[in-house]
This record gives C-alpha cells, sequence and structure tokens, in this order.
C-alpha cells in the first residue's frame, strides 16, 4: 500500500524531456511508482490534473548558514518550491571556527540572540542543524574566508606557506566531516588577498573527492576576462569541478563580456575542464554596504572601521577608492544603489542613496557611510544594499547555454519572528517564481521543461546528489506542483517580503510542506552530507 498519490498532473522528471500525464505514488520518503496507479490503494489520494508537477527546486547558491540555524522552516523558500538549500557560498560560512566570536562575525545574516552557536567545527555545525526542524534539505559548502580567519584572524596578508597547508588541513577536515563542496569569495576581503596558487593547493582537497568548488570571483567588470579566466585556471591546475557563482557581467563591463566569458567557459571545457555556471534571475545586484570600503579600511575589525568613518580625513580618502566593488558608486549613479536591510533605519528600506541624500541633505556617498556608523555592534555587518548592476540580456545570453542553473544568492526567511525585519536579497521570497515567470513564460528563453532542469536536474548534477533533482521510482519524494501559467513573483523595492504565488503543494521526503497554498507544521528537510 502507498502513503500518497499525486493524481493526473503533468509529470517533467527533471531530465529536460517533455511532461507526461501520469501518477506518482510515494511510500515514507521515497517515489515507489510512477504510472498509472488507478488500480493501487493509498492512504491519501491527492487530484493534480492541470497542474506541473516536478522535483523539487534545488537552489545551488545561497546564504542561509545561520537564518535556517535561527529558524529552519525557510518559509520564503519553501512558498516558492525550493526543497534543496546549498549555503556556504562566497567564501562564506558559520563554520569552522576558532571562537564563538568568529562564529558570529563570519555567519551570514547573524543577528544578536537569535542562536547559541553551540559549534566550532564544521561536524558540529551540521549536527546543531540536524538538531532543527527544516523546511528543506540543506548541504553546506565552506567557505575560504571562514578558514582564513580561522588560521589568520584578522590579518589583512596574504597568508605564507605554512598557513595556507594549515588553511588546507582545515579544509580537508571540514569536507570529512560532511561539507558538499568549498567556495571562494574573492571580491571581498579576505578572499581578495588570496592568490592563484593557494587557492589551487585548497581546491585539491575538492578536487581529491571530487566535491565541487564554487566561486565568485574576483571581478566582473572592467576585469571580467581575468576574473573568469582566473576561476577556470585554478579549476585546471588543480583538477576541481568548479561553479562559476552568479556570472552576469556588473556595471562598468563591456557589451561583450558576457558572450566572451561564455566563449572562455566552452574553451576551458574542450580543453578538460569541468566548469559551469549560474545566475540570479533579475538584474539588481545585492551585498553588504561594507564591501565598498577599500580594503585596508576594512582591517582591524568594526570598532576599527568605525573610528576611521568617523575621522574626517580618513573619510575622504575612503571616498576616493578609485576601485569601488560597484562601479556605480564611482560614476556617482546613486539613484541606482538603493538600501535593502537596516536594523537602526528600517524606514529607510527600499529608498536609493540618491533620495536619502536629499533627505539628510548631504553627499550621497557621505550618507552610505553615515547608514554604517547608525548599525550598533554587529548589525554594521549585516546593513545591506542592492543595485541596478546586472543586465537583462546578460541573464538571456548565460541562459542559452545548457549548463547555466538559476539560483538565488539569498537567505532562507520568514516574515515573523526574530527574521522578520531580515532580507538577503530583493527576489529572495520570488527568484524561483520569477525565473518561471519571466524568463520562461513570458520571455521563452527556455521551454517549460528545459527551464525546471535548470532548476533541478542541473543543480543536483553538479552537486553530485544522485537520488535528488529527479523523479524517478526510488529518488527521495521532493517534488513540487504548481500552475505554470499562474506561477508568479511578488516582490518589489518598497515591499520585497511577499510570497510567490500558483504554488499548490510542496513534498519534502515525502511530507507535505505546502498543501494546498498553505504551509503546513512539517518541517521533513534533513542535513545532507557529502559523507
Amino acid at each position: 500500500m502507498l502513503d500518497k498519490i499525486l493524481e493526473g498532473g503533468l509529470v517533467f522528471d527533471g531530465n529536460g524531456k517533455a511532461g507526461v500525464e501520469t501518477d506518482i505514488g510515494i511510500r515514507g520518503e521515497r517515489i515507489a511508482e510512477i504510472g498509472d496507479l488507478s488500480g493501487s490503494t493509498a492512504a491519501q489520494r491527492i487530484s493534480v490534473a492541470g497542474l506541473a508537477v516536478a522535483p523539487g527546486f534545488i537552489d545551488l547558491h545561497t546564504h542561509s548558514d545561520f537564518t535556517l540555524a535561527a529558524n529552519g522552516r525557510a518559509e520564503s523558500q519553501v512558498h516558492q518550491g525550493v526543497t534543496t538549500e546549498v549555503v556556504g557560498q562566497c567564501g562564506v560560512s558559520c563554520a569552522p571556527a576558532r571562537s564563538r566570536r568568529d562564529v558570529e562575525l563570519m555567519s551570514p545574516g547573524f543577528l544578536p540572540g537569535a542562536v547559541e552557536a553551540d559549534w566550532l567545527s564544521f561536524g558540529e555545525y551540521l549536527d546543531h542543524l540536524a538538531g532543527k526542524p527544516l523546511g528543506v534539505n540543506v548541504a553546506a559548502f565552506v567557505g575560504h574566508g571562514t578558514i582564513h580567519r580561522a588560521v589568520l584572524g584578522d590579518a589583512l596578508r596574504p597568508a605564507r606557506d605554512e598557513e595556507v597547508e594549515a588553511m588546507a588541513l582545515l579544509l580537508e577536515q571540514s569536507l570529512d566531516e560532511g561539507a558538499y563542496g568549498f567556495s571562494s569569495g574573492l571580491e571581498y576581503w579576505p578572499g581578495s588577498l588570496a592568490t592563484p596558487d593557494q587557492l589551487a593547493r585548497l581546491c585539491e582537497k575538492a578536487a581529491a573527492k571530487d566535491l565541487l568548488y564554487a566561486t565568485h570571483v574576483r571581478n566582473r567588470d572592467i576585469f571580467y576576462d581575468l576574473g573568469f579566466g582566473e576561476a577556470m585556471a585554478t579549476a585546471r591546475v588543480s583538477g576541481a569541478r568548479l561553479q562559476i557563482s552568479h556570472i552576469q557581467p556588473k556595471y562598468g563591463a563591456p557589451d561583450h563580456a558576457m558572450e566572451h566569458s561564455l566563449e572562455m567557459i566552452e574553451r576551458a571545457r574542450r580543453q578538460g575542464v569541468d566548469v559551469a555556471c549560474d545566475v540570479i534571475p533579475h538584474d539588481w545586484s545585492h551585498t553588504r554596504v561594507l564591501a565598498i570600503l577599500p580594503q585596508w579600511a576594512q582591517e582591524g575589525g568594526l570598532e576599527a572601521v568605525r573610528g576611521r568613518l568617523k575621522d574626517r580625513e580618513t573619510r575622504e580618502k575612503i571616498k576616493r577608492n578609485p576601485r569601488p566593488m560597484w562601479r556605480l558608486v564611482s560614476a556617482g549613479l546613486w539613484d541606482e544603489i538603493v538600501v535593502m536591510q537596516s536594523e537602526a533605519n528600517h524606514d529607510l528600506v527600499g529608498r536609493s542613496l540618491a533620495e536619502i541624500a536629499s533627505l539628510r541633505n548631504c553627499d550621497p556617498y557621505d550618507a552610505a557611510l553615515d547608514l554604517l556608523l547608525e548599525e550598533e555592534g554587529e548589525a554594521m555587518n549585516h546593513l545591506m544594499w542592492t543595485s541596478h548592476s546586472f543586465s537583462d540580456d546578460d541573464i538571456k545570453l548565460a541562459l542559452s547555454g545548457t549548463d547555466c542553473a538559476v539560483i538565488s544568492d539569498t537567505l532562507a526567511l520568514a516574515p515573523y519572528g526574530c527574521l522578520k525585519h531580515s532580507i538577503g536579497s530583493l527576489s529572495g521570497y520570488g527568484w524561483a517564481a520569477r525565473f518561471l515567470q519571466h524568463y520562461v513564460r513570458k520571455e521563452k528563453v527556455l521551454s517549460l521543461e528545459e527551464g525546471l532542469r535548470r532548476l533541478t536536474g542541473l543543480p543536483a548534477d553538479r552537486l553530485g546528489l544522485k537520488d535528488r533533482g529527479r523523479l524517478a521510482k526510488g529518488s527521495f519524494a521532493d517534488i513540487t506542483v504548481f500552475d505554470d501559467q499562474a506561477i508568479a513573483s511578488h516582490f518589489d523595492l518598497a515591499e520585497p517580503r511577499r510570497y510567490a504565488s500558483g504554488i499548490a503543494h510542496v513534498l519534502v521526503n515525502g511530507q507535505f510542506a505546502l498543501r494546498d497554498g498553505t504551509r503546513t507544521e512539517t518541517d521533513s528537510g534533513q542535513v545532507l552530507r557529502s559523507n
């Protein structure tokens, strides 16, 4: 006898094949049968006629390391069909750490008092998550920045040879304890200090276990080709499988940058490098406001940063930074930069820096630096803004390749409790829905079956998941049921915390996390370990 039968839906298997009208039978955590089950018995029969039935969506790139520890229900993700998240991206992860203080500094989305951080090692972090009710499955990468801090602390210098070896051992230990891969964030400190040969040494540890290396490259604007070229060279030298994170070039890159980057990938593949990429499905980019500071201004921790921002002469030197992370800043395009998250100034969320400067009667650059100073304690580390830095045409071009996945680059959140004021990206509550609504249904960049492969089978393959990401007999029953003509996102600058619509049911490991569009009390997600 089956536990559940999803009856009469248009089933997409995650391989990119056209949908087939059929039934799915579930027993326990797994899919037991696919086919005509009209003669089978089941405890529950659920008609899904007229709806698309797909593998649960896999978000290959998130920063939910801390927010899942704070509230594991992952409301923003479950409500749009996500059943698996991959945390620990862009070189930042919650572990391994030398101290609780390091956990606080390196945890994306950290909120004081939200979590009792009872871990130091990577395995202990995974154990902590496994002890929480989880709305989604979670696989975790270990970040270069985190292991750099664990070995070097706040030192503003590249690692010495013996320190690189210590980092390599810590990385290897974390992979042995269940990390699903290694990530770097080379546009940020301390990733910006790492040399290519040091990165290759670390990537060898991931390559030895056939695990993925995901990188936020060093540059995506005027030196985009150096940034992407370095990533591919690192993979070539180390033998690691490479995932280029959010590949779309930023404002300031030449018009041909996306086309050239895809050509570079194809050439690397012909030379034997295993490389793929992913995109965020909208043209807004987001980061911490602290990232706008030059590297020297970030040395010594947050109190040292505060001192520099308060000193008029040092502040002016900071503002003269010739290489800001966003070239929109050096171009003075402050109307394209919007505050996305602030603990101290909730009322300014959704306003551009040009608007804020006008309200405060000051220079927009000073307004940004003042906002940093107004954040108390560790909150300075989590002041976020978003900018109109990407090109929709570039996203479409990237999706035209066969190995470009779709990601959120966001946090799993909830519009209540300790996370109610948190935001990870503009599209955090609707990225998957927007991809299907805008790029598949409206723009027809991809067919529905191929669009679903980019959210399911492709990321499963990149991650090395053998029994998720596809609807097949014996696979885990991670399933998303939705109306492909109605699925839609509803976020905007003023109110990004709006759930997507058009999702009927979401099952995680065979249990309903969302039923008839309503979140259940069930949290059946699991921590996935590479070992």
